[in-house]
């Protein structure tokens, strides 16, 4: 652009790697300017002979500093995404596997109706399909960079300034900030804390889910544990204890405690103050490495877990038939009962039921305006659960169909 020699250029170029401008020479700078851009200069300048002089011209240290994060935040996004497709992958796998697995449905902790393991599954999956399009979305809002000097005006590169900024983000790959401050603007950075704190939350769901359902008087899966080497407890020599799923719980807390500092240092005076850069050095690799780390952990979950079927179907035939009462309220409705005189006298049932300790079949049996509409074979079919799963396993297909096209786009 004729902002420098060519000549000049050249040089600095030559001198700008790791053999000429060492981290220990510009630490040695920084313990005295206690400037960390200004120490990098510095000791760029002073090995580039003449040419020195023309290092850092018109740019101010966020020029660098968020220019170069941009560049991180483009790699990190790619890991992140490819984590993603391996555990829509895993999930997508396992959904299928156990599309119409029979298990109990509960809401509140206690028994609902029942549905598939696949279909459980299968909202983990949806729910991780919304995420990869965040992450992708999130992306162009991401990887941003400035090249346009102490408070976004671009004044210090003179006239060719627009030229300047955008020969450097065409070069790396990058937008540039539309209408910078001295700093790519936090909205960006606080975005990408949000999204990957959804993402481990959505994680710990799953995990908790998961060391729910392992409890001892549940036990319908388990996290895969190595009985040939492997200890759950110092003491307890029978203990399996769902360690990963434990560990991602506990550290998508950590994760989801970094949102609250970084959308705080959105909050920055006039054009910029220093009271961001300080927790962002914390905030930033944390989030990025504890978001690797807890979907590599949850997809390995996820692969290796070893689902009990049997332990499945005797948790819904322990129920007593208390979990068809929807079942039977709408079979009485088809054959001509009104829905809430159906819904009262099931009620009704099950309560006299569970007093006198019978199942809800025995109760329903005996009582004459059921058996007056019902035959005893359709109560035994309404009583059913295995034929009660409704279109679980389709919608489970859909889902895992959806998943397929997107992996494979």
């Amino acid at each position: 652009m004729g902002n420098i020699p060519a000549q000049a250029a050249e040089e600095i170029t030559r001198k700008a790697t790791l053999e000429h401008v060492t981290p220990e020479r510009v630490r040695e700078i920084e313990a005295e300017t206690r400037h960390d851009i200004m120490s990098m200069v510095k000791a760029l300048s002073e090995v580039s002979g003449e040419a020195g002089r023309y290092v850092h011209l018109g740019a101010t240290s966020n020029d660098i500093v968020d220019t170069a994060l941009a560049l991180q935040f483009k790699t990190m996004v790619d890991i992140i995404e490819r984590d993603l497709d391996e555990m829509i992958s895993v999930l997508a796998d396992q959904a299928s596997r156990y599309r119409a697995t029979p298990m109990m449905g509960r809401t509140h902790g206690q028994f609902a109706i029942p549905t598939t393991f696949g279909f459980k599954l299968a909202g983990y999956l949806s729910e991780m399909l919304r995420h990869k399009e965040r992450v992708r979305e999130m992306r162009q809002r991401l990887c941003v960079g400035k090249m346009s000097g102490a408070i976004g005006t671009g004044a210090g590169f003179g006239p060719k300034f627009f030229q300047v900024q955008e020969a450097v983000m065409k070069d790396l790959g990058l937008r540039h900030e539309e209408a910078a401050t001295q700093l790519v603007c936090r909205d960006r950075y606080a975005e990408m804390v949000f999204v990957l704190s959804l993402i481990v939350t959505s994680c710990e769901r799953y995990a908790t889910e998961i060391r729910n359902l392992q409890r001892s008087e549940i036990g319908e899966v388990q996290e895969a544990f190595d009985a040939r080497k492997q200890v759950g407890s110092s003491t307890m020599a029978q203990k399996k204890n769902p360690m990963l799923s434990e560990n991602v719980s506990g550290l998508a807390r950590v994760v989801r405690s970094y949102l609250t500092p970084q959308m705080e240092s959105m909050v920055l005076w006039h054009e910029r103050d220093l009271s961001n850069s300080s927790a962002e050095r914390f905030i930033i690799p944390h989030v990025a490495v504890l978001t690797d780390d807890i979907l590599h952990k949850m997809t390995t979950v996820l692969r290796d877990l070893v689902v009990n079927q049997e332990r499945m179907l005797h948790n819904i035939r322990s129920a007593g038939g208390f979990i068809m009462a929807e079942s039977v309220l709408l079979a009485l409705a088809s054959k001509g009962m009104g829905r809430q005189e159906a819904h009262e006298l099931v009620r009704q049932a099950a309560i006299l039921a569970e007093e006198k300790g019978m199942d809800l079949r025995t109760a329903l049996n005996q009582n004459q305006e059921v058996m007056a509409l019902m035959s005893g074979e359709e109560l035994d079919a309404a009583m059913d659960p295995t034929a009660y799963l409704g279109a679980a396993p389709e919608l489970t297909d859909q889902v895992v169909d959806q998943a397929r096209k997107v992996l494979a786009a």
